[in-house]
């Protein structure tokens, strides 16, 4: 399954680079000021590292698929760490936020908690993560091969609380390239107590 971001990145990268990401960006780069350091997990070719680069904040990319993440780096000139976040250590790096946008959609809901915390360990003091998925129930597969878990507000907010993150954004949006799926996002920060 996730050899088509190995194979097809060239294809992955022409359907989504040039989807303006400002609806689903906004509620985090509202949470932020500019010059403060985003990890963007997952990041493709670039397009939201080089949404949020444009409004003068520094972008750290991290991409498994040696293609995307070549062609992040020639989008958006920064750097991009090539890994998989499932056994990466995230420790080593030190920024004020990250971002998922739709990377742990390949992941069943087993191993999400384990990887979320593992990927916390990179925000500095009161970091703030934002997510999304995409919302339903169970698991879908595409043409392609690729299985999408689906997951809803009430399960994602008890795992939240489990790992010690407080949901302070909350939306929903239809996807941006034309199917009828709808993904729920999270501007979450660490909890306070």
């Amino acid at each position: 399954m996730f050899d088509y971001y190995q194979k097809n990145f060239k294809e992955y990268h022409k359907k989504t680079f040039n989807i303006d990401p400002s609806s689903f960006l906004l509620p985090l780069s509202e949470k932020l000021s500019p010059g403060t350091c985003i990890l963007d997990i997952g990041c493709g070719s670039g397009r939201d590292l080089l949404w949020f680069r444009q409004r003068g904040f520094e972008v750290l990319g991290f991409e498994r698929s040696h293609g995307l993440a070549c062609l992040a780096r020639k989008n958006v000139g920064c750097e991009v760490i090539e890994g998989n976040f499932r056994t990466y250590d995230f420790s080593r790096l030190s920024v004020d936020a990250i971002m998922l946008v739709g990377a742990l959609v390949h992941l069943p809901h087993s191993k999400v908690p384990a990887v979320l915390n593992s990927i916390s360990r990179a925000l500095k003091g009161e970091g703030i993560i934002f997510l999304s998925l995409k919302k339903g129930a169970g698991n879908i597969s595409d043409s392609q091969g690729r299985v999408f878990y689906l997951w809803n507000d009430g399960e994602l907010r008890g795992l939240f609380q489990k790992l010690g993150l407080d949901v302070i954004e909350y939306f929903q949006q239809a996807s941006m390239i034309g199917t009828d799926e709808v993904w729920i996002g999270y501007v979450l920060k660490k909890a306070d107590h």
